[in-house]
């Protein structure tokens, strides 16, 4: 004898069934279009001569490029010239994330600012730099730098930098000693951001001054000036009147300096807004209830508003930076040799197309997981832990 409970459900009328079923129809169709892509494509290869491979990568590359961090002749394979593209590429956008979330976050502070003019400049700024395109504030900066005097004649800024068509001469750590200094400063800098978080917990939770944390934080400051003032071994760029040249120091060429201001004054601009958005959906009785306290403004948002508003800002920065390293493919409008604009030029002697295109896509691809990754890591760092 069998009970209603027993009888089981048909096939046809299980959700169950259906949701599997469809996943597993779903991945055949991808499967099967992707198949019928391959094919296509071998076929039309094999029609034009050409096998899908990547042994052109092996093969002398046989054109310059003006920047590179490696050392790199017109001999090399492609597979170096596009390792010395890469390089480039994350060379702009390291700097570029580090320099755009600096100014975009002052300027998104500076439109809480009880200073009229300041709040004024920062609105402009934001209004003009987000409605006008990247590519035109590219072309702009490109057309101010290349006003720069020749390499014999350029402006000297006390003894110290060089601005000239050539590029930005800048003084640089070298040797040892500058290694050494850098690894200083960076190690300071972490111990400075525990320490302000530690701060920031003990006054924020505890209600304590926070003294103790602050003299360290001075102690961590005299190390790190120290450190940047007789540290780091600094070597100065000079000019040369025998060879016409300017040596030494850190240069920075006109393609790579025009791309990473465009970049950065963009982004900013963005960020700028991400950063007042998030400050305003913090509660104002927050704010009051820290001014009861009696902190000045100034640490009312330091200690109160900005980690709050962390929360909302940090998921769409993630979204800014994505956009900055995807952007910096523009640096094929001013001639950076870029990992775009270097792939383009090898697309264009090989004629491998598709090889080229699916190494373009991994590259950007897997820069931005990371990106999306260390962003992912920091959000939830920020956030309330419910129990």
């Amino acid at each position: 004898m069998t009970t209603n409970g027993d009888q089981k459900i048909p096939l046809w009328r299980d959700d169950r069934f259906w949701r599997i079923a469809l996943q597993i129809l779903v991945i055949v169709i991808v499967v099967s279009v992707f198949a019928l892509l391959g094919g296509n494509l071998t076929r039309n290869l094999r029609q034009t001569g050409n096998n899908f491979g990547f042994d052109f990568l092996k093969t002398s590359a046989g054109f310059n490029i003006l920047d590179s961090l490696i050392p790199y002749t017109p001999t090399d394979p492609y597979s170096r010239v596009l390792f010395a593209g890469l390089l480039n590429s994350l060379r702009v956008m390291f700097f570029g994330i580090i320099l755009t979330t600096l100014l975009g976050i002052a300027v998104g502070v500076a439109r809480f600012s009880d200073n009229w003019l300041l709040r004024q400049l920062s609105l402009i700024y934001v209004e003009i730099v987000r409605n006008t395109p990247l590519l035109l504030q590219l072309v702009f900066w490109y057309g101010i730098f290349v006003q720069f005097p020749l390499i014999k004649e350029s402006l000297n800024i006390f003894n110290s930098i060089y601005l000239s068509k050539q590029g930005i001469f800048l003084p640089w750590p070298s040797g040892i000693q500058g290694i050494i200094g850098l690894g200083i400063l960076v190690i300071c800098a972490i111990a400075a951001f525990i320490v302000s978080k530690r701060r920031t917990k003990v006054m924020v939770e505890r209600g304590e001054s926070g003294q103790p944390q602050l003299i360290t934080l001075g102690i961590i400051g005299i190390i790190a000036l120290l450190t940047l003032t007789v540290g780091l071994n600094w070597q100065r760029p000079m000019f040369n009147p025998t060879t016409n040249t300017i040596e030494g120091g850190l240069r920075l060429t006109i393609e790579f300096t025009t791309l990473l201001v465009s970049l950065v004054v963009y982004t900013a601009a963005y960020i700028a807004e991400i950063v007042r958005a998030g400050i305003q959906s913090v509660p104002k009785g927050q704010w009051e209830a820290a001014r009861s306290l009696g902190l000045k403004s100034g640490l009312v948002m330091q200690l109160v508003v900005f980690p709050q508003a962390l929360r909302v800002i940090i998921p769409p920065l993630n979204s800014q930076y994505l956009n900055l390293a995807k952007n910096s493919s523009l640096a094929v409008a001013v001639a950076y040799a870029d990992v775009y604009n270097v792939a383009n030029t090898t697309f264009n002697q090989t004629g491998r197309a598709i090889e080229v295109m699916l190494i373009i896509m991994a590259t950007y691809l897997t820069i931005n997981l990371f990106i999306s990754l260390g962003m992912n890591q920091l959000n939830r760092s920020v956030q309330l832990r419910e129990r």
